[in-house]
């Protein structure tokens, strides 16, 4: 190899190295279907296993499906997955959202250096930093406050357009009175 091609590998690995783990294949591939379509999510196992594992889970058991984005801040994030309290088909309380998870038992922490910026998804908690369980946001911009304090799981590849199209929520909690929802979530893999 001479010096021209070496270089020319040495920069190619260094662009690829670079950048995230996008273009997930199948099985890392969460399908989002809101009111103005799809919106396909990167998940990062590599990153957060546990939390990828455990957003499968209740994908696959479609514990995801018309679940309200309950907290909506412009300039911030739009925050979901209260399965418990969240559900649309299942008299969803607005001052009750966000306040439950799933039946399963809260998570430990796998924090990143991965920072939070447009289009990432990280796991809500509360004060506890093992205390993730069903909940997640997605950014619609850089937040550097929350970098290593929140678990990303990981990033929207397509459809962040729709993403901003969320309706938002009032007041300086961005809590919604009547809110968009997920309409259908999915993992590429699975056939349904």
């Amino acid at each position: 190899m001479n010096r021209r091609s070496f270089m020319s590998a040495v920069a190619l690995g260094a662009i690829l190295l670079g950048q995230p783990a996008l273009a997930a294949e199948p099985e890392n591939t969460m399908i989002i279907t809101l009111k103005d379509g799809d919106v396909t999510v990167a998940l990062r196992p590599d990153l957060a296993p546990k939390h990828v594992e455990r957003i499968k889970e209740l994908v696959r058991e479609g514990a995801y499906d018309n679940v309200a984005f309950h907290r909506v801040i412009e300039g911030f994030m739009a925050q979901t997955g209260d399965v418990q309290f969240g559900d649309m088909n299942d008299g969803f309380n607005p001052s009750r959202a966000g306040t439950g998870g799933s039946d399963k038992p809260d998570l430990p922490a796998e924090f990143s250096s991965t920072p939070f910026v447009r289009g990432v998804l990280g796991m809500a908690r509360a004060q506890d930093p093992n205390s993730a369980n069903s909940q997640f946001f997605i950014m619609f911009t850089e937040y550097p406050s929350l970098n290593g304090q929140y678990t990303v799981v990981g990033e929207v590849e397509k459809g962040m357009e729709l993403v901003d199209k969320i309706k938002r929520g009032a007041g300086g909690n961005g809590e919604v009175s009547d809110p968009d929802r997920m309409i259908k979530v999915r993992i590429a893999a699975d056939k349904n």
